[in-house]
């Protein structure tokens, strides 16, 4: 901490270097006794992210989050503390690093999923979130070795897939690079070690070619009298790794290990350069490559080219200025004193162009989280076409894209009013591919109804998809609930359901919570144009009627000549037929004390007389209620075990379920974050003994810490 703090001394100014040292402090005070895996104090990971994002030139607000992005995950601070003792701006740039661990997900795809998406969300507000996120990434993967292989594997794979390619896309070659090889060497640890030692054993023999090459092209600046520098790069592990992969060579067939980098003071010298190489050394067709005429995505410029020198093997060459190679090296990062500069700011949101797409499918409702971590790995992972607009213009879009994402590109109302498309002067389907180079021109009328639901079948961008939606959302609202309904109506009375039975206020209300809708017009709209399928909806609401219907009886006959209501075995005093049924929450079985509540509409939920949920129940709803004489009916009851995960744990368990004679009704196990096993399971007994037997043989397993009645099955 103090070589961080003997950093930003020397960086920022003393008001800012006071509020990082409060900073610090907290954060300090929070991770207090926690460790990291490897043993040492948890603090040394906020503090690597900090300098990482320093060697980055960041602001100290950054640097700040850095030092408490696990806070709110790991410890008991709150982002209303962090928001009260050091703003908002940080406290928003802490939450959009936070993870989700807080909310229950069906699965472990979903929560990742989500995950993401709240990051994204995070980025549309403010783009350093991501940098502190890659920071935290980067040295997690520096420190890898100390989890598990299997945790092991699973990050590298996710950083490989999310992680690195995101950072290319920001231009972050500075992260990109180390995450690549380091994935490379815990997913293929045989592959790294070959590639080590082999190119171990060449290095003398590269360096001394590399250092000719580079002698010589140093004479030619001088010769043309520019300024420059002349250097040699080698390739990194995992693009050698690919390279070989992707066209099936072997090691000894990759001569480019090593590029030659030429940096010079503007782009005329960069071309003067160019000419100069080309008359010296044979220039290979196909290897050259313009990314100052047309820059990648992530605004990456230089120029590529591969010659023939004269010692009998191709080089690569790259040619850039010194601004380039600082956008190459820090993407975004090397623009971010856009905060003080508009004209900055503006330049900056044109570089991030490609984000905007991916954030309005990560907005749109009806995106499921795993559909939005599948679009964000396409977008990742897709090559680029570069295609010309009928100005001389170049767009560039992932492969595979059509005219209809290139007219959405263009822009909204382009895309809406588009009927037609021409490639090369010749009139194409609108579902014909793209290819690099080629000329299109959108065909657009004044007339047009809009674009049709089966571009979303063959468009490719998610901004493309995401406007398509919008249109349906907006422009025919009306016709979209009315459609929405009829839809609905027809799919229930084909299932032998009526739509009105269906549509019970507490179902709905947990559906569009669900899938944040605010009324029911936007439910029958959602349905009408195509952001829900009618079965997304009607299924959920046909499952909440069933489980209904199996939880609430009517009480026999018999019981209706009494005043008392005597079902599942419950005598309820004082009133006959009532509808009563078994409260999930606390499951009570014959031998508990019970007590009835009279709820809303559905009748007496009969509770164990200690359920939490009836500490601060409505004393007039509570009514008397006791086990009838003999029972025999078995009753599912839930447990839950926490022990220390080892082999043989579950069998052990079902071994002394078998022993008691005792059925298993459901189970579920899993490992925590501290690498203890928990396991919920649902028993049927038909007395209270029966648990307590249980209890007692579970207990007297060595692994196992607690065992316990829990709140529900």
């Amino acid at each position: 901490m103090q070589q961080l703090k003997e950093r930003y001394k020397k960086i920022f100014p003393s008001n800012q270097v006071k509020i990082l040292d409060e900073v610090y402090d907290y954060a300090s005070r929070m991770h207090d006794g926690q460790t990291r895996d490897s043993g040492e104090p948890y603090i040394i990971h906020p503090i690597a992210v900090a300098n990482i994002l320093l060697d980055l030139g960041l602001d100290y607000k950054t640097i700040a989050a850095a030092l408490l992005h696990d806070c709110i995950e790991d410890t008991p601070a709150t982002d209303c503390e962090i928001r009260d003792k050091f703003g908002d701006e940080i406290c928003e740039l802490v939450l959009g690093v936070t993870k989700l661990d807080k909310i229950t997900f069906k699965s472990k795809e979903e929560e990742q999923a989500e995950n993401f998406r709240r990051m994204f969300f995070a980025m549309a507000k403010d783009i350093r979130v991501i940098l502190v996120k890659l920071a935290d990434r980067l040295h997690n993967m520096r420190t890898i070795s100390s989890i598990s292989e299997e945790r092991q594997n699973a990050m590298a794979k996710e950083t490989l897939e999310i992680y690195a390619p995101l950072a290319s896309r920001l231009g972050l070659s500075y992260f990109k690079c180390e995450l690549e090889d380091m994935c490379l060497k815990v997913l293929h640890p045989a592959v790294y070690e070959s590639l080590v030692n082999e190119i171990s054993l060449k290095r003398a023999e590269r360096n001394e070619l590399v250092n000719r090459i580079c002698e010589q092209l140093t004479k030619l600046l001088k010769e043309l009298k520019v300024k420059g520098e002349v250097s040699g790069r080698p390739k990194h592990f995992y693009s050698i790794y690919k390279k070989m992969v992707n066209q099936g060579r072997t090691f000894e067939q990759i001569y480019d290990l090593t590029a030659v980098r030429v940096i010079v003071e503007n782009v005329r010298d960069c071309y003067e350069v160019l000419g100069m190489i080309h008359t010296v050394w044979k220039p290979i067709p196909g290897r050259f490559k313009d990314y100052i005429a047309v820059p990648k995505p992530n605004n990456y410029q230089s120029l590529h080219t591969t010659v023939m020198t004269g010692y009998g093997m191709p080089f690569e060459i790259q040619i850039r200025t010194y601004e380039m190679h600082k956008i190459a090296e820090y993407g975004i990062a090397a623009h971010w004193k856009y905060k003080e500069n508009r004209k900055e700011a503006n330049e900056l949101d044109e570089k991030l162009e490609w984000l905007r797409g991916v954030m309005d499918e990560a907005g749109d409702a009806s995106t499921s989280p795993q559909e939005f971590y599948e679009s964000l790995k396409l977008d990742l992972y897709s090559g680029q076409v570069f295609i010309f607009t009928p100005k001389g213009d170049v767009v560039i879009l992932p492969e595979g894209s059509t005219p209809v994402d290139f007219a959405y590109n263009v822009h909204s109302a382009v895309g809406n009013k588009c009927v037609g498309a021409k490639i090369n002067n010749k009139i194409v389907p609108l579902e014909t591919k793209l290819t690099t180079g080629d000329y299109v021109e959108i065909i657009t009328s004044n007339t047009a109804k809009g674009p049709s639901r089966d571009w979303l079948r063959f468009a490719k961008t998610a901004q493309a998809k995401s406007k398509i939606r919008a249109f349906f959302k907006k422009e025919q609202k009306e016709d979209n609930i009315k459609r929405g309904r009829e839809m609905l109506e027809e799919e229930a009375k084909r299932r032998g359901y009526s739509l009105n039975q269906l549509l019970v206020q507490k179902w709905l209300d947990i559906i569009m919570q669900r899938y944040s809708i605010s009324s029911m017009d936007d439910l029958y709209a959602s349905v009408g144009y195509g952001g829900f399928t009618v079965n997304q909806i009607l299924l959920k609401l046909i499952d909440f009627y069933r489980k209904e219907a199996e939880s609430v009886r009517q009480p026999s006959k018999s019981a209706a000549t009494t005043d008392d209501s005597v079902v599942h075995g419950v005598i309820v005093k004082g009133h006959s037929d009532l509808l009563v049924r078994m409260a999930r929450c606390c499951t009570p079985v014959p031998g508990d004390e019970i007590i009835g509540y009279i709820s809303r509409g559905r009748g007496v939920a009969v509770h164990r007389k200690s359920c939490p949920n009836m500490r601060n129940a409505e004393p007039y709803r509570l009514i008397e209620a006791h086990w009838a004489g003999n029972q025999n009916a078995p009753f599912a009851v839930a447990m839950q075990v926490e022990a220390k995960n080892s082999n043989g744990l579950l069998m052990q368990i079902t071994t002394i379920l078998s022993e008691l004679k005792l059925s298993l009704h459901s189970l579920n196990a899993r490992v925590d974050k501290n690498r203890n096993a928990i396991i919920n399971f649902g028993v049927k007994v038909t007395k209270i003994e029966q648990i307590d037997a249980l209890i007692k043989k579970i207990q007297q397993i060595p692994e196992v810490e607690k065992v316990f009645r829990s709140s529900s099955l």
